[in-house]
This record gives structure tokens, sequence and C-alpha cells, in this order.
């Protein structure tokens, strides 16, 4: 966090007042938890480091070394998401379920891949989406702010939403 934020002054910065700091850590306590199958602890220290910083982890996700999240507010990562080491991500980034599947009985399949996987150095700007268990995004790659993905990115891929035209008029 210290080397690639500018903002920050020194560690005890870091440690005491980014909430994206707050999150992860709560996170990894709450995810052996729920390797070992404890029973409620591991979402209710989900939801409550999500009161505390607006930052939402599934205590299932799966994140490796080095994750940093930036300006978190509006974070959300899914239960069956998988992050490798060294990625970053912004505010408002979700990386969430594109649909649910069900059963011939039409109950929902709860042991399925439902979000997607994020591969090693990978960094995802504010605002942009990523959805599906079978969408995988290479190492490397770069997905801007806004964008919106439903399919898996190639490494070393650059992903961006095209320019939006202003229009401006004058007001009445």
């Amino acid at each position: 966090a210290y080397d690639g934020d500018p903002a920050a002054h020194n560690l005890d910065e870091i440690i005491f007042c980014y909430p994206g700091l707050e999150a992860i850590t709560t996170h990894r306590i709450a995810h052996e938890l729920y390797l070992l199958e404890v029973p409620y602890i591991p979402r209710m220290l989900s939801e409550w480091s999500h009161s505390r910083t607006g930052i939402d982890i599934h205590p299932g996700a799966r994140i490796g070394h080095s994750f940093f999240i930036d300006h978190g507010t509006g974070v959300v990562i899914g239960e069956t998401t998988d992050i490798a080491a060294n990625v970053k991500i912004y505010q408002g980034v979700t990386l969430g379920a594109l649909s649910f599947p069900k059963d011939e009985n039409g109950n929902l399949i709860r042991s399925q891949k439902r979000h997607p996987t994020i591969e090693e150095g990978v960094v995802i700007y504010s605002n942009a989406t990523v959805l599906g268990g079978d969408t995988v995004i290479g190492a490397r790659s770069v997905i801007g702010a806004s964008v919106s993905l439903s399919k898996s990115v190639p490494p070393n891929t650059q992903v961006t939403v095209e320019k939006p035209t202003l229009r401006f008029r004058e007001a009445s």
C-alpha cells in the first residue's frame, strides 16, 4: 500500500486509516474460519467489516497475498471469487455472479463457481464490474473504470470503455 499510494505518508497511516486494509485483514480471519466450517462467525465478521468499511467480501472468497483495495467504498467480492497475488482494485468494483444455476426442480445449486477468477498482477479501476464463474481476467491485465465484463480477458490485456461524448446546452 505504501509503495503504491502517493497519498500515504507512512505505514502507521495505512494501518490505522485505510479501510481496505481493515477489510482484507478481517477477511483473512473470516476465510480461515469459513474453511474450518465454523457456523455464523465468518459471515458475522464479514458483515461487521462491511458496516465499518463499505467493503463487502464474502468469507468464501479466495484472495492471494499482496491484494490491495484503494478507496474501497462499494467494493463487492462474491463467495466463489478467486483472486491471485498482487491484485489491486479500486472503489465500486464488483466481482459478482452472472446468474444463479438451478437444478431440475428449480432449486439453487450452491456448490458451483459463480464468481470470476482474477489472475496475478491485475488492476481493476473504479466502478468496473466483472461477472460470472467462467470469467477469467488474465494475468497483468488492466480493467478500466466503468467497464462491465462477463467474458474472459487474455493475459496482458487492457480493457477500457469508449470515451463518452459530452454535450453542453444552455440551461433555460
